[in-house]
């Protein structure tokens, strides 16, 4: 069975979904602000005879149409990372500021991670949670060559998460990018559907509920949860924040994506969702020439 059969029915156009899935990702580096400016690592890049392309949605994203994340000296360095266009997305979306007190529940290797320290300017409270320590290996490396130091890491089941070790206070925004089917990686891992059945769809759902609950449970009423993956499994998506909508103390709310998207779905395989599914956002690869992503925003405590 091809996974993307299922979506036929919701995606606007099949034709160029489908061809956009069949087409190589573009080499994208996003430019480390803890490090780097942009004009800073364009010059630098441009005196190695790397050609960039700045991409029009997202100020320090560069498209590196001829060339590789890791072979040049900015990227040694730490002035740039590579990291997918679209999974660019979350940490966005959530907008922490610095001084926050931020969880990023499934942090390993660290590309959303470093992203959020950038935007806190390094300061305030960040903690990366992750239960594979071969994957936090990657955080910690990654967290080091790119000069992060307001980030405590945590070997841990996020689903159990304790807030002890860090004074039992909540926090002010979390983000939860789940491990999942990662169907809309298909471009850059063509691999990605050898292993894929609707039994393990399934399976991994139930995973990721109990770690967006815990996010929820942890986060300060008030506060802000971004919840994402990268497949178009709405098993994975719709449903699990539908089920913390119902039950948890949250509402989904509307995200200004700075990038073309479709609404989030209200009804799949004969099972209706919350209407304010509406607010959370799909985004296919034909839409803007990435990567697939959701994403949804939750308010905490309304």
């Amino acid at each position: 069975m091809d996974p993307l059969d299922r979506y036929e029915s919701v995606i606007d156009d099949v034709p160029a979904f489908r061809a956009a899935c069949e087409r190589p990702l573009p080499t994208v580096v996003r430019v480390n602000t803890l490090r780097a400016t942009r004009s800073a690592a364009e010059r630098e890049l441009a005196e190695s005879d790397i050609a960039t392309e700045r991409v029009d949605w997202h100020p320090d994203l560069l498209r590196l149409p001829d060339d590789q994340p890791g072979a040049n000296w900015p990227y040694v360095h730490g002035w740039l990372h590579g990291q997918e266009e679209v999974s660019a997305l979350p940490a966005t979306v959530l907008d922490p500021s610095p001084g926050d007190r931020v969880w990023d529940a499934c942090a390993a290797p660290g590309s959303k991670t470093t992203q959020l320290a950038a935007l806190m300017d390094d300061r305030g409270l960040l903690v990366g949670t992750d239960a594979n320590l071969g994957r936090i290996s990657a955080l910690r490396s990654n967290a080091e060559r790119l000069g992060v130091t307001n980030l405590a890491i945590t070997h841990e089941d996020a689903r159990t998460h304790s807030l002890a070790p860090f004074g039992g206070d909540s926090y002010d925004h979390a983000l939860v990018d789940v491990p999942c089917s990662c169907e809309g990686t298909v471009r850059k891992n063509p691999d990605a559907f050898e292993e894929w059945s609707l039994d393990r769809v399934r399976s991994i759902a139930g995973v990721q509920k109990g770690i967006l609950s815990r996010a929820i449970q942890a986060t300060r009423p008030g506060g802000t949860v971004v919840y994402s993956t990268c497949t178009f499994a709405p098993e994975e998506n719709e449903r699990v924040v539908d089920h913390v909508v119902e039950t948890e103390t949250c509402r989904p709310v509307a995200i200004d994506l700075p990038l073309d998207g479709t609404d989030g779905l209200t009804a799949w395989d004969g099972e209706d969702f919350d209407d304010r599914l509406t607010r959370t956002r799909r985004v296919y690869p034909h839409h803007n020439d990435t990567g697939g992503f959701f994403v949804a925003k939750l308010a905490v405590g309304e």
